[in-house]
C-alpha cells in the first residue's frame, strides 16, 4: 500500500529518517518503481538515505547539521539519481562547429539507405557467412567486395574495422620480421597518439626512413633497399601539408622503384576518396581508383571519413596478397561484424549513381551546402537566437569557413555562413562565453559550437532542416 508523502521537516538525527521500505511506498515513487524496477528504486533511495545520515552525523572536521528532509524530497532526489544512473551516455549533439567529419562527434552521418539496412540487420537474421546458392558457408567480405573492386579498379579487398588495423594487417601480413621504407615526411601522427613508426613496431616490422621532413627522391627509395626489404610504403599526408622548398615521390614512381626489385608497394590514404571531388565543386583529394592504377599492390583507406559510411578499414590490391591477408590470424580479431557490412553496402551502392550522390549521400551533401542558402538560414534564426538569449549577448550573422575534417584535406576550406555571440558587455567576456558555450551544450540535444575570436560561433553547414526544427524548438531553455 502506498502513502502520501509527509510535510517537510527539520531533521537533526539519523533516528529520524525513514526507512528504505516506506520511501519506496510512497505514492511518488510508485512511477518510479514501473519505469526503473524496484532493485534500483531500492538501491536509489538507500543511496539517498545513507548521503542524509553522512550529513546528519558530520565528521571530526565538521560536525553534523540538521537537514530539511521529508518523504517527497528523499523521492525526488532518488529520482535524480536514477534519472542519471540511466541516462545514455552516447547522446545525439547538432555538429554547429564547422568540421563535417568530427572524430569527436562520431565523423560521417549515415545516408538513409545505410541507417534502413541497418535496422533490419539489427532487427533480423542475415546471410552474413551464408552462401544462399548453395546453402553452404560463406565469406563475409564477399557481401561487399565485388561492389569495391568495381568502384576502385581493385583486383580484390577486404574489411576490418579502421584504417589503423588495415595498415596493421597488411604490415603484419606483407612485412613481420622485414624493412618497410617510407618517406621521414610521411611518418604521420592521427588522432590519439597513433604514429605509423609505433603501427609498424607492434606489426613486427622495422622502419627505414628515407630523404627528409620536406624533400624524398627517387634515389632515396632505390638507395634503402636491401637484402631485408620486405615492401615499400606511402602514407598519404591527410592530416597536415608541408609547403614551400618540398619534393615527393609519386606514388607511380615508387610503384616502379618496388617492382623493379621484385618488391610490394603499399599506400595508406588515411581518409580514402571514391570520386573526383572536383566534380562537385569540392577541392581535389587523390581517388582509390587512380592509387590502384598508379601500381600500388595494397592500398588503406577509411570507411567513415570522405566515403561517408561506417567505422572501417578497407584494404583492395592484388588478389594474391588479399588472399594472404586474409589468412593471416588477426584478420579475424579485426574483421567487422553485420551492423558494419550492413551501413557499408548500401553506402557503397549509391556511388553507382553519380547523378544523385550529392543529394544521397550525407557527407557529400553537407559538403556541397551553398553558402547562400547557409545565409538566408542564419538570417532566419538570427532573431530567435536573439530573442532566446536577451541583451546580454550580440547575435550576428557571419561568412565562416567550414573544413572537411577526419585529416582530409587539412589546408582547404568550404565557404560557409552561420552565427556568432559575443556579450554585450567586455566585462568578464572571456567567462560569459565559457558559460555560453556551456548552457548549448547543456540543452536536451547539445549543440557543439566554436570559441574562436572573441566569440561563439555556430556554423550552419550541418544544419539541416530537420536538425534546425530541432534547434528552434530548444531554444527556450536556453535561459
Amino acid at each position: 500500500m502506498s502513502t502520501t508523502a509527509a510535510t517537510s521537516a527539520e531533521i537533526s538525527h539519523p533516528s529520524q529518517l525513514p526507512a528504505v521500505d516506506k520511501v519506496l511506498l510512497v505514492a511518488e515513487m510508485q512511477p518510479l518503481r514501473e519505469a526503473y524496477g524496484l532493485d534500483a528504486c531500492t538501491k536509489a533511495a538507500r543511496n539517498v538515505l545513507t548521503q542524509l545520515r553522512q550529513q546528519l552525523l558530520g565528521s571530526a572536521d565538521q560536525p553534523g547539521q540538521p537537514v530539511q528532509a521529508d518523504l517527497t524530497s528523499i523521492v525526488q532526489s532518488a529520482q535524480r539519481q536514477l534519472q542519471a544512473r540511466f541516462a545514455p551516455r552516447l547522446q545525439p549533439v547538432l555538429n554547429l562547429t564547422g568540421t563535417v567529419l568530427h572524430t569527436n562527434l562520431g565523423r560521417a552521418l549515415l545516408p538513409q539507405a545505410a541507417i534502413d539496412a541497418v535496422v533490419q540487420a539489427l532487427s533480423s537474421p542475415a546471410n552474413l557467412e551464408y552462401d544462399l546458392q548453395d546453402g553452404s558457408r560463406g565469406d563475409r567480405d564477399d557481401l561487399v567486395e565485388s561492389l569495391i573492386c568495381e568502384l576502385t579498379g581493385a583486383e580484390a579487398a577486404t574489411v576490418v574495422n579502421n584504417n589503423a588495423a588495415a595498415v596493421l594487417l597488411v604490415l603484419s601480413t606483407m612485412a613481420m620480421g622485414k624493412e618497410v621504407i617510407v618517406s621521414r615526411g610521411e611518418l604521420v601522427e592521427i588522432g590519439g597518439a597513433f604514429r605509423i613508426p609505433d603501427v609498424m613496431t607492434r606489426a613486427g616490422a622495422k622502419l627505414i626512413e628515407v630523404g627528409t621532413t620536406n624533400r624524398t627522391h627517387e634515389k632515396d627509395y632505390a638507395g634503402a633497399i636491401g637484402e631485408h626489404t620486405g615492401a615499400l610504403m606511402k602514407v598519404h599526408c591527410s592530416n597536415y601539408a608541408i609547403t614551400g622548398f618540398t619534393k615527393a615521390v609519386s606514388d607511380a614512381d615508387v610503384a616502379g622503384i618496388a617492382h623493379g626489385h621484385q618488391l610490394p608497394m603499399i599506400v595508406d590514404l588515411g581518409s580514402g576518396t571514391l570520386i573526383d571531388m572536383r566534380d562537385w565543386g569540392l577541392p581535389y583529394e587523390v581517388t582509390v581508383r587512380e592509387t590502384v592504377e598508379s601500381g600500388a599492390d595494397i592500398v588503406t583507406f577509411s570507411g567513415d571519413k570522405l566515403l561517408g559510411g561506417p567505422q572501417a578499414g578497407i584494404i583492395v590490391g592484388k588478389k594474391e596478397l588479399i588472399a594472404q591477408i586474409k589468412k593471416n590470424p588477426l584478420k579475424r580479431a579485426l574483421r567487422v561484424g553485420k551492423i558494419t557490412l550492413a551501413a557499408l553496402e548500401p553506402t557503397l551502392r549509391l556511388y553507382l549513381n553519380p547523378e544523385k550522390l550529392a543529394e544521397e549521400l550525407t557527407t557529400l551533401r553537407l559538403f556541397t551546402r551553398k553558402a547562400a542558402d547557409m545565409q538566408a538560414q542564419a538570417e532566419t534564426l538570427l532573431p530567435l537566437l536573439q530573442q532566446a538569449l536577451g541583451q546580454g549577448f550580440v547575435v550576428e550573422t557571419a561568412a565562416m569557413n567550414s573544413q572537411i575534417g577526419s585529416g582530409a584535406l587539412p589546408v582547404e576550406n568550404l565557404p560557409s555562413f552561420g552565427l556568432k555571440m559575443y556579450p554585450a558587455s567586455g566585462k568578464q567576456a572571456g567567462r560569459q562565453l565559457t558559460q555560453l558555450e556551456a548552457r548549448f551544450r547543456a540543452l536536451p540535444r547539445p549543440v557543439i559550437g566554436r570559441l574562436h575570436d572573441d566569440a561563439f560561433w555556430l556554423d550552419l553547414r550541418c544544419l539541416e532542416s530537420a536538425a534546425q526544427a530541432l534547434f528552434v524548438e530548444q531554444l527556450g531553455q536556453l535561459a
